[in-house]
């Protein structure tokens, strides 16, 4: 039996979609809505090397804001199903599928429902998958939701 889901959400449709799919398929579970954020994203927008950290402060706090707001709807979606009580909500800093699985392993998690963004081809290969390296190299099983 499934005590406890870890679902990554993001602000995707898929991350909604993988929470509803939690919500009907383990309403007796106890349910973790997990947002990652990767310092990655902070270098991208700030496009430095190493150099001036000018913007990297005010980037940082933007996507805090933003985690935020993501981990408020999901707790507003549990709300909705009457999940409340039993519904968790968290946000870690790191690379995104590296974290899911260590966080996966550390909080005594025993399924991840994670959703697809449905890349298919050269764009897979390139970007990869977060879903598919949370699949492979989780120690749980995962559901990927399309």
């Amino acid at each position: 039996m499934t005590k406890h889901v870890l679902v990554p959400v993001d602000d995707s449709d898929r991350s909604i979609q993988a929470l509803e799919f939690v919500f009907e398929e383990y309403p007796d579970a106890r349910i973790t809505a997990l947002h990652v954020i990767d310092p990655a994203d902070f270098y991208a927008a700030t496009g430095i090397d190493g150099g001036a950290m000018a913007n990297y402060d005010q980037i940082r706090e933007n996507h805090e804001t933003r985690a935020n707001e993501i981990l408020e709807r999901a707790r507003e979606h549990a709300a909705e199903h009457g999940l409340e009580t039993q519904f968790e909500t968290d946000e870690i800093l790191g690379g995104v599928s590296r974290s899911i699985i260590q966080y996966t392993e550390e909080h005594d998690i025993d399924h991840v429902v994670i959703g697809s963004h449905g890349r298919t081809g050269a764009s897979r290969i390139l970007l990869g998958s977060v879903a598919e390296k949370v699949a492979r190299r989780s120690p749980v099983p995962v559901t990927i939701v399309r």
